[in-house]
């Protein structure tokens, strides 16, 4: 399938801005002092934001969106479990016992387009929002049962590159000071884009 589709020429764009707050899908933003499309997806190409950029930077294509489409629509889910808010899960409940933990910051998996089968295959999954949720201290009282308890194998934290989003590790960290069992975590920062800035052993 055909559509139409913006394209930014990088060298004529000064970075302005003028085009964000007329692109009313939310489909640009501004990255390292140029417009970017940051999900093609949400862009519908009708252009309402070209008559608004003084350089001339903004145009539209024609673009193939097929191949994109069949594979998001063919991907099927790992979900394992459900709930998957932190407020909701039993730490007890059977899906957590020996398994590998994948705490998400909620904006993860709507930020990248292979989280189900790249990162969340084969693990329980969990999910929160540090900046937002209220009372997390239950968080960490629940993800040391997990460590205690439900005797998790792994934590693989995955948190948006926002300096807000720190709070999630340093729940696990809190967690495993309380737990009597020490498991290896792993830090993921990921980009607005969906792509892993940063993955290592903590």
């Amino acid at each position: 399938m055909n559509r139409d589709i913006l394209k930014i020429d990088e060298d004529l764009c000064n970075g302005c801005g003028q085009c964000v707050p007329n692109c009313h899908e939310g489909a640009l933003q501004i990255i390292d002092g140029k417009a970017r499309l940051v999900n093609e997806l949400m862009c519908d190409g009708l252009g309402a934001c070209i008559g608004h950029c003084p350089e001339g930077a903004i145009t539209i294509e024609k673009a193939s969106m097929q191949n994109d489409t069949v594979t998001i629509l063919d991907q099927p889910s790992e979900l394992r479990q459900w709930p998957v808010q932190m407020h909701l899960v039993n730490p007890e409940a059977p899906y957590f016992k020996s398994a590998d933990l994948l705490l998400a910051a909620d904006c993860v998996a709507f930020s990248m387009g292979d989280f189900h089968n790249k990162h969340l295959k084969g693990k329980s999954l969990a999910i929160a929002c540090p900046k937002l949720d209220q009372e997390t201290n239950s968080y960490i009282e629940k993800l040391t049962a997990m460590i205690d308890t439900a005797k998790v194998n792994t934590i693989t934290v995955m948190m948006m590159e926002v300096p807000c989003c720190g709070g999630l590790l340093n729940m696990v960290k809190t967690a495993l000071g309380s737990a009597s069992r020490k498991v290896p975590v792993k830090k993921m920062i990921v980009g607005i884009n969906g792509e892993v800035l940063q993955e290592n052993w903590v």
